[in-house]
């Protein structure tokens, strides 16, 4: 008998090899939970084009929009764990909506296996350029003279950036007033025009309004200095300690993916992160740094930062939705 189930264990072995010796046979499906043109997407693209370019694979980009991104999700975690269906997604899926949204339907370790960190960038923290705030610390002055009424846009309700300005406001120890808006690029426009006093964003969506003088940042929102904006402080800088919010964008494969597949999809996408132009783009698209995270270890950074975002809603009562 253990001779037996010796010898099926050593074929189901060889069947995983040579099934990921021969991988990818046929377009690999990669949803999106974000329209074209977000970084999400736009990541997405970059490094699949590059493996296509290099390797000859064959994608399909599946940009599946709404829901808060539950549908592209949705639609992923029910996908054949075969290596032909994969999820792009970023911070908001897995680390914060699971505690600011009602009956989530997806979970991470349930539904998932985590591919690689692509990406990780800061938020921009960014007022109307008018503004008399020029620093972490002018804001944090300003928000005491008025507790809760110092008004911050997000791209709406539960949003990441909604919650990471909470963080912000609670290692600060001040009271903000939330105006939630239909997206990033409204929320930053609000700034512009003066309707709001802050936002924090990506920073591709701050630069229209950068070059045209309408906004100027006081910060990022990662507790480390960003080699994409150097110049630009950190919360820490500014008095306000413990503050580490980003967003990174990562592959995940439904759960049951062969872990010779996912191995292979790591190493190949690992070694596209290396190349001068892919670099250059991500930053120059998403403002990010390519990264390159393998599997177990992106999975211990979603789950670290879903217990920081976790103590956040909670810290605040964000009720969820």
């Amino acid at each position: 008998m253990t001779r037996i189930l010796t010898s099926f264990l050593l074929a189901l072995t060889l069947a995983a090899a040579a099934q990921s010796q021969d991988y990818p046979t046929k377009p690999i499906r990669v949803l999106v939970p974000y329209a074209p043109g977000g970084v999400v997407d736009t990541s997405t693209r970059i490094l699949t084009n590059k493996i296509a370019e290099r390797l000859g694979w064959q994608f399909v980009v599946d940009n599946r929009t709404g829901g808060n991104g539950f549908i592209a999700v949705s639609i992923a975690a029910r996908g054949a764990p075969d290596g032909y269906t994969l999820l792009s997604a970023h911070t908001g899926e897995f680390a914060v909506s699971p505690f600011v949204f009602k009956d989530v339907p997806f979970e991470l370790d349930r539904d998932f296996t985590a591919v690689i960190m692509l990406s990780d960038a800061p938020m921009i923290v960014v007022v109307n350029s008018r503004s008399p705030i020029n620093s972490f610390k002018d804001l944090v002055a300003a928000a005491k003279v008025k507790p809760g009424q110092l008004s911050f846009g997000s791209p709406g309700s539960g949003s990441v950036n909604h919650v990471a300005t909470e963080w912000l406001a609670v290692a600060a120890g001040i009271k903000m007033l939330h105006v939630p808006y239909r997206g990033g690029a409204p929320a930053v426009s609000a700034v512009a025009a003066n309707e709001v006093v802050m936002t924090i964003a990506g920073l591709p969506g701050v630069i229209p309004h950068l070059q045209a003088k309408r906004v100027k940042v006081i910060g990022i929102t990662t507790a480390k200095r960003s080699p994409q904006v150097p110049d630009y402080p950190t919360p820490q800088e500014g008095g306000i300690p413990g503050v580490d919010a980003s967003i990174w964008v990562g592959l995940f494969a439904p759960k049951g993916t062969p872990k010779t597949i996912v191995n292979k999809l790591y190493s190949v996408s690992a070694e596209m992160l290396k190349f001068p132009d892919v670099k250059e783009r991500y930053g120059v698209v998403g403002g990010a740094e390519t990264i390159g995270m393998p599997p177990a270890e992106f999975h211990a950074r979603v789950k670290q930062d879903a217990e920081r975002y976790k103590k956040i809603v909670k810290a605040v009562g964000i009720e969820p939705q």
